[in-house]
């Protein structure tokens, strides 16, 4: 795996080079990929540098220990540093997931459950947010459609980071969460203090960072406007200021009503679409590939229950990765660090076996 290092090495020099010309810079997406990319690089630079220099020191302490005893009783730790910046290197030199820089679109849906459901959405629309503020990332309510009790049959928000470095992306952090999600607690409508299971349905996408990124030709668009509604279905607008578009090759069909002009409501629209025609295109690519960059932790069967909350025993586990733990209710509060952090593992595992294979 380190022949690859060199070849690395000789990318961030050019892309250093490049990032010193003042022309990139008229070119703002250009800038930004270039940006991602050289971050990325310097990770793997620092690790191979610190890698050398540990060579180095082992080396020197198991010369000078010939003549001098007291370098002998160094060398352990030394090994054992050499050991801990070579898997440093060596993962750092896993193939990453390109689209791990890129911000993210996350749709919360209602499921099995009714109100109860729609009531876990809100929560962990507000689990979602708890986190995303934890590290820096700003949130944006793109559409929602509020239940009578409360909570979101369904909502959509953009989320986003200013950071350069993919490893710290919002969608390298997120992209593990879509799927179903399992609650099992006593709904604020039971009489009987009785435990019932509901699921709400999770979906991320990693946002197009420029429109050009995926063709879509207008003639493939039916766009219909509407009045927009609240709960209960009621009209709460008295222009049509909702827009529907439906992408007919695909079928697929994005419906937003939270701005009152219908201009933003297209605009926010179009950036879903987007997203889900990226997405598409990644899975088709991936299911004809041969799994090398296909997460083994993110699964593409969006009907895969990937979690269970259990509020009576303040306990919550990933049915993916095994984690486990009794901390529910500073979950529910923002702090996912630990289990995507799991899941960030399980999938480098992962792709480490499959490069061991090859």
């Amino acid at each position: 795996m380190f022949e690859s290092v060199q070849s690395l090495l000789a990318e961030h020099g050019e892309l250093q080079e490049e990032l010193a010309d003042p022309a990139l810079h008229a070119d703002a997406a250009r800038a930004k990929k270039v940006n991602r990319r050289y971050a990325e690089l310097s990770r793997i630079v620092a690790a191979h540098t610190a890698w050398l220099q540990a060579q180095d020191d082992l080396a020197a302490a198991r010369e000078l220990a010939k003549e001098d005893e007291a370098f002998a009783e160094e060398v352990p730790s030394l090994e054992e540093g050499l050991a801990q910046a070579q898997e440093r290197l060596r993962r750092l030199l896993i193939p990453r997931d390109p689209d791990d820089g890129r911000d993210v679109i996350m749709e919360i849906k209602g499921g099995e459950g009714g109100a109860e459901s729609a009531l876990f959405a809100g929560d962990l629309l507000r689990m979602y947010m708890q986190y995303a503020a934890s590290k820096g990332w700003k949130v944006e309510l793109l559409d929602s459609n509020e239940s009578d009790l409360g909570g979101y049959k369904d909502v959509q928000v953009a989320i986003k980071s200013n950071a350069t470095d993919p490893s710290q992306g919002v969608w390298a952090h997120l992209k593990y969460e879509g799927g179903v999600h399992r609650v099992q607690r006593v709904p604020v409508t039971e009489t009987q203090g009785r435990i019932h299971t509901s699921t709400t349905g999770v979906l991320v996408f990693p946002e197009v960072d420029e429109p050009e990124e995926v063709d879509i030709n207008q003639n493939d668009l039916k766009i219909d406007v509407y009045r927009s509604s609240g709960p209960g279905g009621q009209s709460v607008n008295t222009t049509d200021s909702a827009v529907r578009i439906t992408h007919l090759p695909t079928g697929i069909v994005v419906s937003m009503q939270n701005e009152k002009s219908q201009l933003q409501n297209r605009e926010a629209a179009m950036r879903v679409l987007r997203a889900r025609l990226l997405a598409r295109q990644q899975e088709e690519l991936a299911a004809v590939a041969s799994d090398a960059r296909k997460s083994q932790i993110r699964s593409m069967d969006r009907s895969e229950r990937i979690r269970t909350y259990n509020f009576p025993e303040n306990r919550i586990a990933d049915h993916r990765t095994g984690y486990k733990s009794y901390n529910l209710d500073q979950v529910m509060n923002g702090a996912l660090e630990p289990i995507i952090e799991s899941a960030i593992q399980a999938d480098e595992e992962a792709r480490l076996a499959h490069l061991g294979d090859e």
